[in-house]
């Protein structure tokens, strides 16, 4: 029988993503609203043997719960053994069935894996019957438009997993072209867990839209909460109030240096990533494209301190 999936105070949960969901960026969207992250897609191959570098990825803070721990991988043993490691820091635990990277899908992991029914249904009911947390699924509409997402959703549900996320794009489409809603909805409508909707998802508007549209429990942001952790505010107050409320250029500037404290009381802290979110979290900005020009020829932290003070 599957544990239950938790409540989630507010309806908008933040996507995993590769090299941008670490702990300090998750504690700022949890900050603005987001009811659930997740840590970026994590080897349970590397987590199984306790690597280093994979287990520095799996930092956690009590402060973020509920937090998710997304693995990968299609040996089973290693899985169990990686959900087994991550079970007593994580909240959940969300299995890939979806990713498209080439690299994943070499491995016969991610995306690859919604071609094997059979080895689905061995991973996710060994997960299940083994891991006390509960665990979850994230899949893609199918692999090449040959539609099966209410297929796997259906088998994965009967496995004992606890809520299913959505992608309604194809393994094939990667993040181009238009993610198909309706998919989400075909899940939504054939089985009796929760559902949670990703792809497409910029604005509150989207947002809105799609919880009317496929009748979804949740709604997952991806790629718009890139260097704008505030978008979850913008959702949770536009979902609960009606009300669109927006972030001026100084607080969006603090928010950048906000990050920059959390990763150094982390100790994650790099010149490489602050010069990234110094990137991200200037798009759209007044003056944003001359200083990312200019951060192009800096070397240390030191130069892109002063060059993001000077926009505020």
């Amino acid at each position: 029988m599957a544990k239950e999936f938790p409540k989630l105070k507010f309806k908008v949960v933040l996507a995993p993503m590769h090299n941008v969901t670490n702990v300090a960026f998750r504690l700022m969207c949890k900050k603005y609203g987001a009811g659930m992250v997740s840590t970026e897609l994590l080897s349970a191959n590397a987590i199984s043997r306790e690597n280093n570098a994979v287990m520095k990825l799996a930092l956690f803070n009590k402060d973020e719960k509920p937090v998710v721990a997304q693995i990968f991988g299609q040996n089973t043993k290693n899985i169990v053994e990686a959900a087994k490691k991550l079970e007593k820091n994580f909240d959940i635990i969300d299995f890939n069935l979806g990713c498209p990277s080439k690299k994943i899908m070499e491995q016969g992991s991610g995306g690859a894996l919604l071609k094997r029914k059979n080895k689905i249904k061995e991973i996710i009911t060994e997960l299940c019957n083994t891991v006390k947390i509960p665990i979850t699924v994230k899949i893609r509409s199918s692999f090449d438009g040959k539609g099966n997402a209410v297929e796997i959703s259906k088998l994965c549900e009967e496995a004992g997993v606890s809520a299913i996320i959505v992608h309604a794009r194809t393994v094939e489409q990667g993040y181009s072209g238009k993610a198909d809603w309706k998919v989400i909805k075909e899940v939504k409508d054939s089985i009796n867990i929760p559902v949670i909707g990703n792809g497409d998802i910029w604005n509150c508007e989207d947002a809105f839209q799609m919880l009317e549209e496929t009748g979804c429990d949740y709604v997952m942001v991806g790629r718009a909460a890139i260097g704008n952790p505030f978008i979850f505010k913008e959702i949770s107050t536009f979902l609960d109030k009606g009300e669109i409320v927006k972030q001026s250029k100084g607080d969006k500037i603090k928010d950048y240096f906000d990050y920059i404290k959390l990763t150094k009381k982390f100790k994650i802290f790099s010149v490489v990533d602050a010069k990234l979110r110094a990137q991200e979290f200037t798009k759209g900005l007044q003056g944003g494209s001359k200083l990312r020009r200019e951060l192009n020829k800096v070397k240390g932290w030191p130069e892109i301190e002063e060059l993001m003070k000077k926009l505020q």
